[in-house]
């Protein structure tokens, strides 16, 4: 009787995953690439690219760490969209130093707006898997973007919703956090957040609604100005509806758990 004999196969035999494959592949991509010089030309273009939008956007994030910012995005297409619609096209703002500032108003929009601001470096991902989930039930979108994100958009970007915006929404935030600071980001978002009808800026609101400075603005006067940052073009801070009386009382109500103004004293 013939005796069986068992051959043990190579490695290349018993593997799905040849390494030679790979060497292969490689090399087969280098031979294609030198015959087609295209290539070689639309990936140096595309580093090129990257290296200029890197080296751009952070010399902008630079100049605007130290600079006052009087003119946002946001602020032209709200003055377009005015003239187009025949309204009042005047846009209220008024840059004040985060020293000039009321650190209610501080507290404030820290309150109502992104409560983990001190902590976080940039993004509330609790927050944002709990809106993503929120959204996935089909009703009203909701968002979970920080302070340093509203930031981000406001200064660098466009409104609207996209992908492309977001993508950039993330890396500019990531810019800012690491080239501003904290106070940076939330001195610039109390002078250039939409917080009334044409009104951008704690400093301007304060002026406009209550005939005061935002030096001197009280607390209470503070979280009625939080109060409407959802939607300030739809909500009123001098003729508040009851919606924004509770937002107000809770957003109180809040700073006083946060600690009060010391919660934001070490920015």
């Amino acid at each position: 009787m013939a005796k069986n004999t068992f051959r043990t196969p190579p490695p290349e035999e018993n593997s799905n995953l040849n390494p030679n494959l790979f060497q292969s592949s490689w090399k087969t991509f280098g031979i294609f690439n030198r015959r087609h010089p295209i290539f070689q030309y639309i990936a140096s273009l595309f580093i090129k690219f990257v290296i200029y939008f890197i080296s751009i956007t952070l010399a902008w994030v630079l100049v605007l760490k130290f600079v006052p910012i009087w003119v946002t995005p946001t602020m032209i297409d709200r003055k377009v969209t005015a003239l187009f619609n025949g309204r009042d096209s005047e846009i209220h703002s008024d840059w004040e130093p985060y020293e000039n500032i009321s650190k209610e108003a501080a507290l404030a929009v820290v309150a109502s707006e992104d409560q983990l601001f001190p902590q976080h470096f940039g993004f509330d991902f609790n927050a944002m898997w709990g809106a993503f989930r929120y959204n996935l039930k089909g009703k009203k979108i909701k968002g979970a973007s920080t302070i340093s994100q509203q930031v981000a958009k406001n200064v660098f970007l466009w409104q609207g919703r996209s992908y492309v915006r977001k993508v950039l929404e993330v890396y500019f935030t990531f810019l800012i956090e690491i080239v501003w600071g904290k106070q940076r980001i939330l001195e610039v978002y109390l002078n250039v957040a939409e917080m009334g009808k044409m009104t951008f800026g704690v400093e301007a609101a304060s002026l406009r609604y209550y005939g005061h400075s935002a030096k001197s603005i009280t607390r209470t006067e503070a979280a009625r100005i939080a109060a409407v940052l959802p939607s300030p073009n739809r909500f009123s801070i001098t003729n508040p509806s009851k919606y924004v009386q509770r937002r107000t009382s809770f957003i109180t109500r809040q700073m006083r758990g946060l600690g009060g103004k010391a919660y934001i004293a070490d920015l």
